[in-house]
């Protein structure tokens, strides 16, 4: 895997270029901001009645609809909803696209499934941040940044890679490191990761754990310290240094409890649920199912998130939170500026 950093990439491929962001939400308020902290020529393409519009004009920066950005761009970076990307590039991207422009994803969803099938004179580069909008913006204003993967779909002008390098390094990518992938390995890896780990495994573990101890007649108070508050300890200890440094930072009780039991949670079945899920997500079965559900009104996921808010982990969470008022200082998501 190639592996690049600040003294491998310049910004002169960006210089003199127009470079548009759709959408304004985690990544694409930091994506705008870095971008224009940078010294880009930056717009935001937002429709008229988003919410979004009021946060972005108020961090300072040019907004207009979505086509007219699309339209005065050579660089469109794409940080829209995936379920929603086909049909804001039919009607908005596609129809200002010009031989030689570059159109980019901040992943590789839209690309990878074919749901959006650019012209072959279009360049298509992907800079996928390992991280959510809200750190890339802040480890930007301290000077560091987020590794970022970089893949490249079409290259017609031959320059689509010192390109996306250089937007990777207008972001603070290259502070950390860019990463070269494929948009096949980086959507199919994201997406598994989501739903059998970071997302779905995660929070349906933490639930389980929840569940079995209050019906087990423990207070949901210490059920919910020990299966979701103590979560960021263990996580954070594995993102400094691997699970070694988790295990050698935990009690032998802790950690022998680890290595004999873990499996008999996570064991056979779980391993092939993760094999399932992946042929899913392989198959292109998932990405039909997503984008079937949004075009339909995405009942049953309206159902589900209005099932979660409802589970009685997120009242007690609430009220425990509200002792801890430190949680609140240095947020990374301020739901008022992004």
């Amino acid at each position: 895997m190639n592996i690049y950093h600040d003294r491998d990439a310049t910004l002169a491929p960006l210089q003199g270029k127009k470079i548009a962001i759709l959408g304004y939400g985690s990544q694409g308020h930091a994506h705008a901001l870095n971008l224009r902290d940078s010294g880009m020529d930056v717009r935001v393409g937002l429709r008229a009645d988003s919410a979004s519009r009021k946060k972005a004009e108020a961090a300072g920066l040019r907004v207009v609809d979505t086509a007219t950005a699309a339209r005065e761009a050579d660089v469109v970076m794409m940080l829209v909803p995936d379920e929603q990307g086909a049909e804001i590039y039919e009607g908005d991207v596609g129809p200002g696209l010009r031989a030689g422009n570059f159109l980019a994803f901040g992943h590789g969803f839209n690309i990878h499934y074919k749901k959006i099938v650019p012209p072959a004179d279009v360049n298509v580069f992907m800079v996928a941040p390992k991280g959510p909008g809200h750190l890339v913006r802040s480890e930007y204003e301290k000077g560091r940044g987020v590794p970022c993967l970089l893949a490249i779909a079409q290259d017609p002008g031959g320059d689509t890679k010192q390109v996306g390098l250089a937007y990777a390094k207008a972001i603070g990518g290259t502070r950390a490191a860019v990463l070269e992938t494929t948009f096949k390995e980086e959507t199919e890896t994201d997406l598994f990761g989501e739903q059998s780990v970071l997302c779905g495994g995660l929070t349906e573990l933490i639930r389980a754990g929840y569940e079995t101890l209050v019906e087990a007649g423990y207070s949901p108070e210490m059920a919910y310290f020990e299966c979701l508050h103590e979560v960021k300890l263990i996580v954070d200890l594995i993102y400094e240094g691997g699970i070694a440094n988790m295990r050698y930072s935990i009690s032998n009780t802790a950690e022998y409890g680890d290595m004999t039991r873990g499996k008999r949670v996570v064991g056979p079945e779980a391993r092939q649920a993760m094999k399932a899920i992946l042929s899913d997500i392989q198959s292109g079965k998932f990405a039909d199912e997503w984008i079937t559900e949004h075009r339909c009104g995405s009942p049953h996921f309206r159902e589900l998130r209005k099932e979660a808010a409802q589970h009685p982990i997120e009242g007690v969470g609430t009220r425990l939170r509200s002792l801890m008022p430190w949680l609140a200082s240095n947020r990374l998501v301020d739901r008022s500026r992004n």
